[in-house]
């Protein structure tokens, strides 16, 4: 996915966004970048990538290479970003955060009229933002340009701009899947996607953008371009899985939401009379943790961490880029305590599961150790749709999600009308696809948060949050 960070101040702000930068690492791990305004050097920008090594050490020169009152940096998980425009509307910075699934019929359109080009990456992709820009540049303002390149986009694009004089503009998607936080200081404002990020940097948040609302923030004010829409979809991944734990988004807190998560779970097993037994709750580290955490505390059974990662020196486990790679470096890292694994009856929580791939390394890793049985539990629904939206799961087809998978083995592609069915665990379906998974992958039992389970975690209403990936609806 990606997330990016600014700021504006009456002060050289280069050290706000370093760090406020480095504070979105876990929502990216390919390209980092930086650029700032200057009034003495004008634009300037620096882009690294950040697949081996993270932000914080590619960019520890950038104090003595980079100066000025406004900057903005990004960290993503595609395209090099931020790129530096020049154009109609002036010479400007820019970066976002999210997907054009319609990137091959704007640049058609673009260049049939325009008879332009566009830089070819490697591969001959074309730079998203890149392609962001040429929309953005049709117009005769950037409130007008982003209104209409988000009107045009399919999918979803977080934009943050530093303009030629140094003011930044900020602008949240049109359908509110993402969040774009302002805080303000004594001496200027900073924007970020994680509350919490304002807060270290001694920011206090005033704000939180609306679906499709757009600024443009200075050193002493901000000014609202575009009103925010009446519509919000809310990725709810980011409480279950992207957001890290100490961010707030609408006003829920991502922890706080876990923990509930966890304890509603727990309620459903002990109304259904599942997990007897259960000797121990684990998290699978890091953000299954917090709702194993709800889960123990309702359910009274002790918390405990059976294997522990080694984090001093391994790379985050997907950060490898290929399968095979991510799966030895997630194997590595784990460190079994045996006292509470061998002849254990152990219940895990995981914050979802797509592949289930990497899930099955961890249960036989644990069954390799001695455990006696393993339970799962998911804190998301099955997952049926591959993300449109903002990518979580659409960097494999469909047909590698492991619901699929199951539904084609039991039933071919007729299964696919009950799709509904197989997510419900009360019905024949849904039992089927429960105990196809838990033979895959060895579990001794499986469930899924349901999706009236997770809309209650976390406190806003249906209609506010982005389900996509659950239960197909836009």
């Amino acid at each position: 996915m990606g997330g990016f960070f600014g700021a504006v101040a009456k002060h050289d702000v280069i050290s706000d966004v370093f760090f406020g930068t480095d504070y979105h690492s876990h929502l990216g791990t390919r390209r980092g970048g930086m650029a700032a305004y200057a009034e003495d050097d004008g634009l300037q920008r620096e882009i690294h990538n950040i697949q081996n090594s993270p932000f914080r050490t590619k960019f520890d020169k950038v104090f003595d290479e980079m100066h000025g009152n406004s900057a903005i940096g990004c960290i993503s998980d595609y395209d090099p970003q931020p790129l530096l425009i020049h154009s109609t509307l002036g010479t400007y910075a820019i970066c976002m955060v999210g997907v054009i699934n319609n990137a091959d019929s704007i640049i058609d359109q673009y260049l049939s009229f325009t008879h332009g080009h566009f830089q070819a990456m490697t591969g001959g992709n074309i730079n998203a933002t890149e392609i962001l820009a040429s929309l953005i540049n049709q117009k005769g303002d950037f409130a007008e340009g982003i209104r209409f390149a988000q009107s045009v986009i399919e999918g979803t694009a977080n934009i943050l701009i530093i303009k030629g004089n140094g003011d930044l503009i900020a602008a949240r998607d049109k359908m509110g899947r993402l969040p774009v936080i302002i805080g303000k200081s004594e001496e200027g404002y900073c924007v970020t996607m994680e509350s919490f990020a304002a807060q270290k940097l001694g920011y206090e948040v005033v704000q939180e953008l609306g679906p499709g609302e757009i600024v443009e923030i200075s050193t002493d004010s901000i000014m609202q371009l575009a009103e925010p829409g009446k519509k919000m979809r809310f990725c709810s991944f980011m409480w279950t899985y992207y957001g890290y734990s100490t961010s707030t988004y609408e006003g829920v807190n991502v922890e706080l939401m876990r923990y509930r998560n966890g304890e509603i779970l727990a309620r459903e097993d002990k109304l259904s009379g599942n997990a007897e037994g259960v000797e121990y709750v684990s998290g699978v580290p890091d953000s299954g943790t917090p709702h194993a955490i709800g889960y123990a505390n309702k359910s009274g059974i002790p918390f405990a961490r059976p294997f522990i990662k080694y984090t001093p020196t391994w790379s985050r486990s997907f950060t490898p880029t290929h399968q095979r790679e991510r799966e030895k470096v997630a194997k590595m890292k784990q460190i079994p305590v045996h006292d509470l694994i061998v002849d254990k009856n152990l219940l895990f929580v995981d914050d979802s599961i797509v592949r289930g791939t990497q899930l099955k390394g961890t249960v036989d890793f644990l069954y390799d150790n001695g455990a006696k049985a393993v339970h799962m539990r998911s804190a998301c629904p099955p997952i049926m749709y591959s993300c449109k939206y903002l990518n979580f799961s659409s960097s494999t087809g469909e047909m590698e999600l492991i619901t699929r998978k199951i539904i084609m083995e039991l039933e071919g592609e007729e299964g696919f009308n009950y799709l509904k069915e197989y997510s419900n665990t009360k019905t024949e379906r849904g039992q089927k696809l429960r105990k196809a998974i838990c033979d895959k992958l060895g579990f001794a039992s499986l469930e899924f948060q349901s999706l009236d389970g997770i809309v209650e975690a976390i406190g806003l209403k249906k209609s506010e949050l982005c389900t996509y990936c659950w239960d197909g609806e836009e």
